[in-house]
């Protein structure tokens, strides 16, 4: 769909089709294929001599974190190939050698470049001036950073209402740059900070906050290499998070069993070449997951009541089925969940679930047997109206075994940014925290704001409703990564200024307020030297370490800045000096920056010592077996109900799902490999049974729709390829298909859109 705007910018960019080449799914993933496929790209983007540079000093002791996913680093990292391939890629994405001058926007306006896919705005390279693109003007043009900052104060100081600004974090930052940011957000006088979590892993923060205790999970890394039985549920790691196959391979080399729950059986979890061994890579492949229960969307509630029915009833023959001392001891509310378990029928509920009894009792056996059980799950849980009580239901497994507190065991909510659970800790959060407002007026001499801010949703409901005027972007996509791409389009445009901390050209600074700015930053791979000396930055693993990251690289120009300093002097200008926090000082001393985090965030302490080599943990109480701050003190059972989904007879469920050439809303390529997709995005994956009721044949052209609250959106042009995925459900690429996601609709209590289970109808146009 495209629309008209002020600047007539194009929301989808070019949508015709680029030449698909189809091929049989991929049983084997990663091996020599990966990595010739990450030098390949690595070397066409960088050169090979900085590539290998560069690669070689990715996630080891001294060197920089990865800038693509937020799996931990082994305590003995490989010395060769600490990465994979789409880290590689990530890595080769920020450090291009191609660039974005001022000289290019002058030849190239807004509404030209719009017009251009996603994949092709992100070829076009680093930006590396400030740029500014004024009111009733097409194409951006050159502005000094001074009157980069002066142009913004002004826009701030001009607001009625602090509330009227919006700073929205992507989880690409560093903890120092957040923390700044949050601060930044509190002096000013507002909690509106969305970020990137509202839209992926927040169902979990309030699903293990109310269950456990703490908005995180539980587990270290070595947990998963000695867990005698993994779940990983609605998680593609072998594409979103490929270095965690590597520990899923050292659990079946220990003796453990992998069971994956997911609609698609994905090629990460068949078979697994390591690139880290020569003997694995060009062997046959390790078998990853044993058992593979392929539930339809968003049936994971009964999938897992049934799973507990079944464990209780072996439990009533044979008491050493479920932990019940653990139980006594530590959590609440057993006899309730076993009265509501006697609710619901085995067979009503397998049904729903669309798997096999003898997949399902296979499972339930392994569960039954062992007590070291790990859980990951990633966004085909978190992304439902019901994804809270999803997750809830899963912990409620762990909690009947016990498998919570002791080694090779707990939760483990895999987050696909890598320092996405950072800003969390150091302050980015729309909600208030009391005991963080204390410190901050013990320590940074302010008053911070007492009432809640907008999470991601309600942001821009009020930028659409004219209650928010200045939108702030710390990194990342916005546009292409919210939900309801034309709503959300139409509420940036109508901000007075919009500013893009950002490293490469994307749409969300094509599609803009009246104002907008784009202030180029370091990507994590550049050196970061102020005043001689080199600076370093910190992140937080998805598993609760923080650690150092210290750039190698060159920055692509001299007019660029770091992150910690763009907001330092963003800061600085809009207080003029006058403000109890020295800002530009901590803009260029990121040591003074870490000890204000020390004193003012739980959990750090003297990091900028502790975070070098391997870093060190924050505390985590489900660790300890310390519910104390729960009801009774104890953690947390759930009784949860089914979801009604109330789809009419045309319509079926869609999920939206990333290609093995892209990272969150960065198109890497056009190839998605190990689903047999090459060069082409505009797919939709379709069970060959619903293909037939519809009349479509292979390759047919249809539109997509979904419509909500009376509003029809579509999607256009998508190519119908059958697949192995259970009937009545669909898959297909975001951000194209993002268009689909009423904004208005999203989990309960998190508020994180329903990606994962769109109520859409297909309409075939053409042939291919």
């Amino acid at each position: 769909m495209e629309k008209d705007f002020k600047r007539n910018v194009s929301l989808t960019g070019d949508i015709n089709f680029t030449g698909l080449r189809l091929k049989k799914p991929m049983q084997t993933s990663a091996g020599l294929l990966g990595v010739k496929e990450a030098l390949r790209h690595s070397f066409k983007e960088m050169g090979v001599v900085r590539s290998m540079r560069a690669l070689l000093d990715m996630n080891q002791e001294d060197g920089f974190r990865c800038p693509s996913c937020a799996w931990p680093v082994p305590e003995h990292p490989s010395k060769i190939a600490e990465y994979c391939e789409n880290g590689a890629k990530a890595l080769a994405d920020e450090a291009t050698t191609a660039h974005v001058t001022a000289d290019f926007f002058a030849k190239n306006s807004v509404e030209e470049l719009s017009r251009l896919s996603d994949f092709e705005l992100n070829k076009l390279g680093r930006i590396v001036e400030p740029m500014v693109l004024r009111p009733n003007s097409t194409h951006y043009e050159l502005i000094s950073w001074p009157d980069a900052f002066e142009l913004i104060a002004e826009e701030l100081h001009r607001l009625d209402d602090p509330d009227e600004a919006i700073f929205y974090t992507s989880g690409r930052s560093s903890n120092e740059a957040a923390y700044l940011y949050g601060m930044f957000a509190r002096a000013f006088g507002t909690n509106n900070m969305p970020d990137c979590s509202n839209m992926c892993h927040e169902s979990s923060g309030v699903a293990l906050s109310e269950t456990l205790g703490i908005g995180k999970g539980s587990v270290k890394l070595d947990d998963l290499h000695g867990a005698e039985v993994i779940l990983v549920v609605g998680q593609n790691p072998g594409t979103n998070h490929p270095r965690m196959l590597s520990a899923l391979e050292k659990c079946k080399r220990n003796g453990g069993k992998i069971i994956s729950i997911n609609p698609l059986a994905e090629t990460g979890l068949v078979s697994f070449k390591n690139p880290q061994s020569v003997s694995d890579m060009l062997g046959s492949g390790q078998q990853i997951a044993d058992i593979h229960l392929p539930v339809k969307i968003n049936e994971d509630i009964a999938l897992a009541k049934l799973i507990l029915k079944k464990l209780v009833a072996l439990d009533a023959k044979n008491s050493n089925v479920l932990d019940h001392e653990f139980i006594v001891e530590y959590v609440d509310g057993y006899d309730e969940l076993v009265q509501d378990l006697l609710r619901y029928d085995n067979e009503s509920l397998r049904q729903r679930t669309g798997v096999s009894m003898r997949k399902i009792d296979k499972t339930v056996e392994l569960l039954a047997e062992n007590s070291k059980i790990v859980i990951c799950w990633a966004m085909g849980l978190t992304q439902h109206k019901n994804a809270v009580e999803c997750i809830k239901e899963y912990v409620n497994i762990l909690l009947l075994k016990g498998a919570v507190g002791k080694p090779f065991a707990g939760t483990c909510p895999v987050r696909g940014h890598s320092n996405v659970q950072g800003d969390r800790s150091v302050g980015i959060m729309h909600y208030v925290s009391q005991s963080l407002n204390d410190k901050i007026r013990e320590h940074l001499k302010f008053e911070p704001p007492t009432e809640p801010g907008y999470d991601t949703v309600h942001a821009i409901k009020a930028m659409h409703k004219k209650k928010a005027k200045v939108f702030v972007c710390l990194g990342g996509n916005f546009l292409m990564a919210a939900s309801d791409t034309q709503y959300t389009a139409e509420a940036i445009q109508n901000c007075d200024l919009t500013v893009q901390i950002s490293t490469k050209l994307n749409r969300s600074h094509l599609v803009t307020g009246k104002t907008a700015v784009l202030l180029p930053t370091f990507g994590r791979s550049e050196k970061d030297e102020k005043n001689g000396n080199l600076q370093f930055l910190t992140m937080e693993s998805s598993m609760g370490k923080v650690r150092q990251s210290r750039g190698l690289l060159k920055p692509a120009s001299k007019h660029i800045k770091s992150e910690p300093e763009i907001i330092a002097l963003m800061a600085d200008a809009y207080f003029k000096g006058n403000h109890s926090m020295d800002w530009k000082m901590l803009g260029q001393d990121y040591d003074q920056i870490r000890s204000l985090i020390d004193k003012t965030v739980k959990g750090f302490e003297n990091t900028s010592e502790r975070s070098k080599g391997f870093g060190y943990y924050l505390p985590n109480n489900v660790r300890d077996r310390d519910f104390r701050m729960l009801p009774n003190g104890m953690a947390q059972l759930s009784i949860t109900s089914l979801p009604d989904h109330e789809l009419k007879p045309d319509e079926l469920l869609l999920m939206t799902i990333r290609s093995h050439d892209q990272f969150n809303t960065t198109i890497y390529g056009l190839n998605d490999r190990y689903r047999g997709i090459h060069n082409e995005r505009r797919v939709v994956f379709m069970n060959e049974k619903d293909m037939l009721d519809r009349q479509l044949s292979k390759l047919d052209v249809v539109n997509l729709h979904s419509n909500y609250d009376g509003i029809q959106r579509t999607a256009e042009k998508f190519l119908v390829i059958p697949y192995e995925i259970p009937k009545g459900n669909m898959a297909a690429y975001f951000p194209e298909t993002n268009l689909l996601v009423p904004y208005n609709h999203f989990a309960d209590k998190s508020q994180t859109p329903i990606s994962k289970s769109i109520r859409v109808t297909v309409e075939k146009i053409s042939q291919y």
